[in-house]
C-alpha cells in the first residue's frame, strides 16, 4: 500500500511545536523547484528564509501539497506559493531547534520499501531495507 508523503504532516508539527514554545519559524525553501512563487529579489544561493510567525504572515495555509500565505517584503504584499518538496528545512530562530529535510522524496523510499516487501520470499520474517534516517535535527 502506497503512502502518502510525510513531509507536509512534519511541517505541520514542527510549526506548530515552534510557535507553542513562543519561537518564531522559519522555513528554508530551495526556491529553484518548480512552481515556487516567492520575491526573487531575496533569494540567495537558490535558496530563500522565510519568518512564518503568525503575525508576519496572513492567510497561512499548511496544505499537503503546498504552503501558501500572503507577506510583506520591503513594505510592497506577495503571496507565496512553496510545493511543500521545496522545503529543505524548518526551525526556531532563537535556538535553531527544528528539523531539516533531505533532496530524497519520500514517495521513492515509500516505493524501495514497498518493493522490498513484494519481493521478500520468506513470509515468516518479512523486513525492511535497511536506510538511513531523512530527517536530522537542527540545533
Amino acid at each position: 500500500m502506497k503512502m502518502s508523503a510525510n513531509r507536509p504532516y512534519l511541517l505541520r508539527a514542527f510549526y506548530e511545536w515552534i510557535v507553542d514554545n513562543n519561537c518564531t519559524p522559519y522555513l528554508v525553501v530551495d526556491a529553484v523547484v518548480p512552481g515556487v512563487k516567492v520575491p526573487v529579489q531575496f533569494i540567495q544561493n537558490g535558496q530563500i528564509v522565510l519568518n512564518v510567525l503568525p503575525s508576519a504572515v496572513a492567510n497561512l495555509q499548511l496544505g499537503n501539497d503546498a504552503i501558501t500565505f500572503n507577506a510583506r517584503f520591503g513594505g510592497q504584499p506577495f503571496s507565496l506559493y512553496i510545493p511543500t518538496t521545496a522545503v529543505l528545512a524548518i526551525y526556531a530562530k532563537e535556538n535553531g531547534a527544528g528539523t531539516v529535510f533531505t533532496l530524497e522524496e519520500e514517495e521513492d523510499e515509500a516505493e524501495i520499501f514497498s518493493e522490498s516487501l513484494e519481493t521478500d520470499t520468506d513470509t515468516t520474517a518479512p523486513t525492511k531495507p535497511k536506510r538511513g534516517s531523512h530527517l536530522t535535527v537542527v540545533k
